[in-house]
């Protein structure tokens, strides 16, 4: 029975390990951002795409702890960048109500003031490859590409981290004279 218990471990160990590799490596610098259009939860129309020629931070969340301290991280990063290129999203996409989502934010140490879509359909999971690994927050560049991007639990993407590579893409599309 020892035996057994320890296999098991053993196992499940491995299926981690090989799950967070596969999800940290879903997409690589360079890739195309999926599109997608959602709803806020004050019942505005999103698509990622509008934000094409700026730099958006994206952030996939369900409702958890980790998510929260995550989504609190993106509105640091929100504040830090306000009236410049950027834009930062938060999506819960998990499916939940919009009535949990709200207050799901509610119970945040920060008020959430970019904009928040529902996912009722979970398109986001599946285009992200999220579900399993949750927050995953990508920064995107003005061309739509990934740049950047935290997937899962493990590590939380600190504010300073994510403004460090936002930092690093306005500063190259400055250089660029504002085409990447």
């Amino acid at each position: 029975m020892r035996q057994l218990g320890r296999v098991s471990i053993a196992l499940l160990m491995i299926g981690l390990f090989v799950g967070i590799s596969a999800a940290k490596s879903f997409f690589k610098p360079g890739d195309p951002a999926p599109n997608f259009t959602l709803e806020t939860l004050d019942g505005q129309t999103i698509s990622l795409s509008q934000y094409k020629g700026k730099v958006v931070v994206l952030g996939l969340f369900h409702i958890c702890e980790p998510c929260m301290e995550q989504g609190t991280e993106l509105q640091k990063v929100h504040d830090a960048f306000q009236g410049k290129n950027v834009q930062v999203l938060g999506v819960n996409s998990a499916g939940n109500a919009k009535d949990k989502v709200k207050g799901f934010l509610n119970e945040f140490p920060v008020k959430v003031t970019y904009p928040y879509m529902v996912d009722p359909k979970k398109e986001t999971d599946k285009l992200f490859g999220g579900g399993r690994f949750i927050p995953n927050v990508y920064v995107i560049d003005q061309a739509g590409l990934i740049r950047w991007q935290r997937v899962g639990t493990m590590e939380i993407g600190a504010a300073g981290v994510i403004k460090a590579e936002v930092e690093k893409l306005l500063a190259a599309d400055g250089k660029a004279g504002g085409s990447l």
